[in-house]
């Protein structure tokens, strides 16, 4: 039942956060192509300073970072913080956590990024200019897709939520790799170097009892700054960060709610009507206050406090700099590369998803989950072609200022292939899905 509870809280949150997330990316697109869209240019290239003397924090190689670059590279690394908390969590006590629940989607993940590269691959070869995007419709948008899924209320089974979650986590955890390993250039190792001392100190503050998670945001800061400089991409800092925060609360349950009980038992009475606390009374609710706090791990805390500010803030931003694409003409918008990514999202995740998850259960790897078939397995496939967030992080690392029209098609497939995949994954899931 708490799985349920927790499912059915992180569900209604994704339906208002896709939402959101559509709204603003309609909007960039409306304004990108409005009387507007120089003031809008004007904003996405805005320098921002955050000075200290003469040291800018917001800057990158000497240059001040802009408004965009500040999106994605700054404000983005809070989201992969959050997702590497996601990860951590499910890796120690979730989907993710024993070879035989992490096998079905792990599989199924792997054909789900082996096939849109295949599938790209077939339209842009690699080596040419357009083949810089082959990453793109790797990801699965766990928000987007979810929020979809919730349409559908109590009809999905629960096992099928629980795959989708799990399997666009391991997509998480490709996107990361991908973006570490092949989107980063002119590494300074000695930035790295102090990065790393940074991540040791804070693991062994953490191994000993701290949960100060201003501490660790504050050292996360400077990593950041760190691996910003350093050549690597800077989001990777929050990934890393997220495993250096302690998984274990400093206060068991068990004697937490020993401890609320004695204080319960022990609380001075109340004089009738009387609105203030006496001193005694004040000392033994903060008693309380503190025994809360360390029966909650840092790394729960931390992951339940950065849901609001991640899903209603910083990714309608990042949708709002990056989902502008310019119609300004029909070669600008659809090509090689839109082609490309639109089939990579709609049939290369579907038929990778799909193929590798036949292939797991036919051959006796692991079983179909209860409340799981075919039917419903195929249009949990077609959701993950919703590749959103991601798959519009790594276009613009794909093509960036160095190839604005290849960039402007990528935004493109992206929007086509996640509409789609939503639209065709909701329509199969409502007739296959028996109605409750």
């Amino acid at each position: 039942m708490t799985i349920l509870r927790t499912m059915r809280h992180f569900s209604s949150m994704n339906v208002v956060a896709s939402i959101l997330l559509f709204l603003t990316a309609l909007a960039a697109a409306v304004i990108a192509n409005s009387p507007v869209a120089p003031v809008y240019q004007e904003f996405l290239s805005h320098e921002l300073h955050f000075r200290i003397g003469n040291f800018n924090l917001l800057s990158h190689g000497g240059q001040n970072l802009t408004m965009i670059e500040f999106i994605n590279d700054g404000l983005m690394t809070v989201f992969f913080l959050l997702v590497g908390l996601e990860i951590k969590r499910e890796l120690l006590v979730g989907e993710l956590s024993s070879f035989r629940k992490a096998a079905l989607p792990f599989i199924a993940a792997c054909g789900g990024m082996i096939f849109p590269v295949i599938v790209y691959s077939f339209v842009c070869a690699p080596g040419t200019p357009g083949g810089q995007g082959l990453a793109i419709p790797m990801a699965t948008d766990i928000a987007f897709s979810l929020g979809v899924l919730t349409l559908l209320g109590k009809r999905v089974p629960l096992s099928l939520k629980i795959f989708l979650t799990a399997f666009a986590v391991v997509d998480d955890i490709g996107g990361i790799l991908v973006i570490a390993l092949f989107y980063s250039s002119h590494v300074a190792y000695g930035y790295l170097l102090v990065a790393a001392l940074l991540y040791v100190l804070l693991y062994f503050i953490g191994k000993h009892g701290a949960t100060n998670k201003i501490f660790f945001l504050v050292i996360g800061v400077v990593i950041w700054y760190l691996f910003l400089q350093s050549g690597i991409h800077s989001t990777i800092s929050g990934v890393i960060l997220a495993f250096v925060i302690p998984a274990k609360p400093q206060l068991n349950v068990g004697k937490y709610i020993e401890r609320i009980r004695r204080t319960i038992n022990t609380f001075p009475t109340m004089e009738n009507g009387s609105i203030v606390l006496t001193n005694e009374q004040i000392a033994k609710l903060k008693k309380v206050e503190s025994a809360s706090d360390r029966v909650i791990s840092p790394l729960q805390s931390l992951e339940d406090n950065l849901h609001g500010a991640v899903n209603y803030i910083i990714l309608p931003l990042f949708a709002f700099v990056n989902a502008g694409v310019v119609f300004s003409g029909g070669g600008d918008v659809i090509g090689e590369v839109s082609i490309a990514v639109a089939l990579g999202l709609l049939c290369g995740k579907f038929l990778g998803i799909y193929l590798f998850t036949w292939l797991a259960i036919k051959s006796g790897l692991t079983p179909m989950p209860l409340g799981m078939n075919w039917r419903n397995i195929a249009g949990v496939a077609l959701l993950g072609g919703i590749g959103f967030t991601v798959s519009l992080f790594i276009a613009n690392l794909s093509f960036g200022a160095t190839h604005p029209v290849l960039l402007n098609q990528a935004k493109f497939g992206v929007l086509c292939g996640t509409i789609l995949a939503g639209i065709l994954g909701y329509t199969v899931l409502r007739i296959v899905l028996a109605k409750k």
